[in-house]
């Protein structure tokens, strides 16, 4: 697992990033079409095809190529899955001026193991691709691509290797241009790294600042189109955003977390099937904001309550199924009920909590369902700063700490006493777990993929 090493101006740049993060959810508790931003001046008034990013690699060298995977599952990395990662320049001129970034490519070394659908993201201004670790082991046992382009957090990449990104050059007016030019050269262009490979379908996903990304495309996704002439995005996954969503004709699967709903910014929209407005809103109950499980910011524990180990992979990862399904076989996904509110009824939390302190409503699981802790949020930083925190809390201090914990989920585990009142003992509370998991994973909220982790998330449960 590589560790990120950032400056003070990445930290800095890392905690402006948290803090937009949130603007678009804050627009939406103050009653207004939160997330969506001004409307580009470029976008053409009808739809037009965009002239594809031209590519330039697989690049080489001089140096190493910045790594923007830092926090993937142990022992659950690209070789495992017999992935590779490519990086390659990307070019050409958006809002009326030139630009250059890159890519990384992620995708099965043998051709024939793709599976012919394709995630693609911006990373995260923060340096990591985290639509990618936060789907990682679904992603590549399916043998699905997934793409990233670099729209923000650009220093992070001059700090590594200025002369290998020397010419890197991205401006803010160009972003939504540069996403539709990046998949039409993915879609249709002789020099895309995915050429010899039949794509089926294509997705945008980002999460919190990234999901910001996702939200200020849509309105270009009613007007860019391939050279063909075709739909760029076949479907789109905003995370960790609480935004109202704008209407697209292509379907949405939107994830908010337990942070935005406690923040006050549940998304109201309804689910809906009815084409052009195709949607669904997933609040599973135990999500924090960020995937605190396997983050290197996060390991050693700089937060005052335990740092939640809620596997967010294995819950993200079956809204992002049920979205290839939707997109690639017009199986429209499972319906989930909302996580239920209270508006604080003196427990401290707007949302409805259990006997145990846990969410009510949402997309359900074993962690909730049986549970053997408490999850809430947000977290916070420990003070003063633990001894020997990761180097990002160690760089960038109590702040650090602060902005990572507040990020984050916490669980309070339960006494043996607990856990034998309710259960009587292991073997039975494993039993229940067990048949708890069996139902989701029958109701399709549960991937087979993640039973082996998720049990063994189980089994560690001291009596």
């Amino acid at each position: 697992m590589t560790v990120m090493h950032l400056s003070k101006t990445g930290i800095l740049a890392a905690a402006a990033a948290a803090c937009l993060a949130f603007a678009p959810a804050a627009e939406a508790q103050r009653g207004g079409r939160g997330g969506f931003g001004a409307p580009d001046p470029n976008l053409p008034d009808s739809p037009t095809a965009v002239t594809p990013a031209e590519v330039d690699g697989p690049v080489q060298g001089p140096g190493t190529m910045y790594e923007s995977v830092q926090s993937l599952a142990p022992n659950r990395g690209l070789d495992r899955y017999d992935y590779e990662a490519v990086e390659y320049f990307v070019s050409g001129i958006a809002a009326g001026a030139p630009y250059q970034t890159r890519i990384v490519v992620r995708k099965p070394r043998n051709d024939a193991d793709f599976s012919g659908l394709v995630l693609t993201e911006a990373m995260h201004p923060s340096g990591s691709a985290h639509l990618f670790e936060f789907t990682s082991m679904y992603s590549m046992d399916a043998g699905h691509a997934v793409v990233e382009i670099v729209t923000g957090g650009l220093g992070l990449l001059s700090e590594h290797n200025a002369a290998r990104y020397a010419d890197i050059a991205v401006a803010g007016n160009q972003v939504t241009e540069i996403l539709a030019q990046f998949g039409a050269m993915l879609r249709e262009s002789e020099s895309s790294p995915l050429a010899n490979l039949e794509i089926r379908k294509m997705v945008l996903a980002g999460t919190s600042a990234t999901a910001g990304v996702l939200i200020r495309y849509l309105p270009g996704h009613r007007v860019y189109r391939t050279p063909g002439m075709e739909h760029i995005f076949d479907g789109f996954m905003p995370h960790s955003n609480g935004s109202a969503i704008p209407e697209v004709d292509v379907p949405v699967i939107h994830v908010p977390t337990m942070t935005e709903t406690h923040r006050g910014a549940a998304p109201t929209r309804q689910d809906s099937d009815e084409p052009g407005r195709q949607y669904r809103l997933y609040e599973f109950a135990g999500m924090a904001h960020v995937d605190s499980r396997d983050n290197v910011r996060l390991i050693p524990d700089p937060c005052v309550n335990p740092v939640t180990t809620f596997p967010l992979q294995a819950y993200l990862s079956v809204a992002l199924h049920h979205l290839f399904r939707w997109v690639d076989e017009g199986v429209a996904p499972p319906r989930a009920p909302r996580v239920l509110m209270d508006r604080n009824d003196g427990d401290g939390s707007i949302m409805a909590l259990d006997v145990h302190g846990n969410p009510v409503g949402g997309v359900r699981n074993p962690y909730l369902d049986v549970p053997s802790a408490r999850h809430g949020v947000p977290n916070q930083g420990a003070s003063p700063v633990i001894p020997n925190p990761s180097d990002y809390v160690r760089q960038g201090g109590q702040a650090a700490a602060n902005q990572m914990c507040g990020l984050a989920g916490y669980q309070i585990a339960f006494s043996p006493d607990k856990l034998r009142e309710l259960y009587g003992s292991r073997e039975n509370y494993l039993r229940q777990f067990q048949a708890k998991l069996d139902e989701m994973e029958a109701a399709g909220w549960s991937l087979r993929v993640y039973r082996e982790m998720i049990l063994s998330d189980a089994a560690r449960i001291d009596f």
